[in-house]
């Protein structure tokens, strides 16, 4: 019998705790494993919805899928992909923060590609929750030996028990079919059913409703965007001056984007002082 009492105090040791009931009070969690919880975030890094240029279309059709979504409506998944920089994972933010001040208590949790294993643990969290929930997956792509995007389907399909209502997963990435297009053409290059041999990760893309396409911006666009980010906070430049400017430092860059538009001006308005308070 003694034996038996230090076998089970043993085991009761290397037990993990039972994991306590989610606090939903916040309104933005990080999910994390190991041991399994939501991790509520104090405040959310994001830009007002008004201050994404270039990217309407998206923005519109987002914010009207998210309204439905909050209001009890049916709403689709949604994968933003494109070119990097152009705002993605920004407008998913701002859509969350827009739709919150309309008076919908909308939750977002933001999960990492590297967690997807445990998705059907926090799907089990939301499913007994009394709120909604924007699943966000930031940068989501596979490559060639990846199986993670099997336990992704959870969300997507949700299997025998079918999807949460109160649950619909945003996700952004650079890759139109979440895995790049030279390992694409490899597989089916290479298999004796060139069709079948990567019909399955590609169709991934497919299970998503909503495909919104973010592209480069031109170089008003992206004078737009900082045009707005000086009014938004304040900073004031002769326009000639912030013009040669900007289009110097893109230039340096290589690039244009939201992104590069954003660190243009952080480096602008710590010349001219001025303090990007939220």
């Amino acid at each position: 019998m003694k034996t038996l009492e230090r076998i089970a105090a043993a085991l009761e040791r290397l037990a993990p705790p039972p994991a306590p009931a989610p606090d939903f009070s916040a309104e933005a969690f990080a999910w994390a494993v190991e041991p399994d919880r939501l991790i509520p975030v104090a405040k959310v890094a994001r830009v007002d919805v008004g201050l994404l240029v270039g990217i309407d279309r998206s923005r519109d059709t987002l914010l009207a899928n998210t309204r439905h979504f909050a209001a009890g409506l049916p709403a689709n998944n949604a994968l933003l992909w494109g070119a990097r920089g152009m705002g993605k994972s920004s407008l998913v933010k701002a859509i969350h923060a827009q739709v919150r001040s309309e008076g919908h208590d909308l939750k977002i949790v933001e999960l990492s590609r590297e967690d997807l294993p445990s998705v059907g643990r926090l799907l089990d969290h939301l499913r007994a929750a009394p709120h909604r929930f924007i699943l966000f997956c930031d940068d989501l792509s596979f490559s060639g030996d990846d199986q993670h995007y099997k336990a992704l389907k959870a969300v997507l399909d949700g299997g025998i028990a079918g999807r949460p209502e109160n649950v619909v997963l945003y996700a952004t990435s650079n890759r139109r079919h979440l895995m790049p297009r030279d390992m694409i053409e490899n597989e089916r290059s290479t298999a004796i059913t060139p069709g079948e041999a990567v019909e399955e990760k590609v169709s991934l893309s497919d299970r998503f409703g909503l495909w919104l396409g973010f592209h480069p911006c031109t170089q008003d666009e992206y004078l737009a965007m900082i045009a707005g980010y000086c009014a938004a906070y304040g900073v004031r430049v002769e326009a000639e001056r912030l013009r040669a400017e900007a289009v110097e430092w893109q230039a340096t860059r290589g690039s244009r984007s939201g992104r590069v538009a954003w660190q243009f001006f952080c480096d602008l308005a710590a010349r001219e002082g001025v303090a990007l308070k939220a």
